[in-house]
């Protein structure tokens, strides 16, 4: 299990512009992996083609063996509901729910409100939210705003936490205390997470790095 990438590439507009080319790649069931590189490198794309919110112009995505391409939307959105979760640098919570609403959305989708409405709480309890769950999200600070983005991302349990700069927006403090919610759903649940970072500081939270350099593949460089 886990996710192969073979000869990626992407390219948009008219004309074209090239974004990636030839992502060859394995990440496996369990790991951390931070994908790395300046802005414009193509990291955030290599994300959104990994994760099915986008798709390669070139090459083949497997998810748990199977070709992303061949699924059906159905399929492809059921894998994403069940076994994929997102985190981005913006939490995108509903203005109008509360901190447990929001964070039951996913549950909502397949008529499981009920059944996970306990874990709901569980979660926000070990985000250091409890007390919170009937709040609106602008009466949250920005930190706890997207601890509860995070909690509604691993509400289903995934098998996958895709995180694009999830620290981006957040002070030093808080970026910790997401890289640590982050860290421990890996190391205690085996969520496979991949995050895309600029701070190479948190890149070292990963078990490996995957470099981009123009839309390529490239060795890691040397940290002092």
């Amino acid at each position: 299990m886990g996710i192969v990438a073979r000869g990626v590439g992407k390219k948009i507009g008219n004309p074209e512009v090239r974004i990636l080319s030839d992502i060859s790649l394995e990440i496996r069931s369990g790991e951390f992996v931070a994908l790395t590189g300046r802005s414009g490198s193509g990291k955030s794309t290599l994300l959104y083609i990994l994760s099915t919110l986008d798709f390669a112009s070139e090459g083949d995505v497997e998810i748990d063996r199977r070709n992303v391409a061949e699924m059906s939307a159905q399929e492809t959105s059921v894998l994403r509901n069940q076994k994929i979760g997102f985190v981005f640098q913006f939490h995108y919570l509903l203005a109008e729910l509360t901190a447990l609403e929001n964070v039951l959305m996913p549950a909502r989708k397949i008529g499981k409100t009920e059944e996970l409405t306990g874990y709901a709480r569980e979660l926000l309890q070990s985000f250091g939210l409890e007390g919170k769950e009937d709040r609106l999200p602008r009466q949250l600070s920005g930190g706890e705003q997207q601890r509860l983005a995070i909690a509604r991302a691993l509400l289903m349990k995934p098998r996958y936490l895709f995180a694009d700069e999830p620290t981006g927006s957040l002070d030093s403090i808080n970026s910790e205390i997401v890289m640590k919610i982050i860290r421990d759903s890996n190391q205690k649940f085996g969520t496979t997470v991949i995050m895309v970072t600029h701070d190479l500081g948190f890149a070292r939270w990963a078990d490996r790095r995957i470099h981009l350099v123009d839309g390529r593949i490239a060795p890691v460089p040397p940290t002092g």
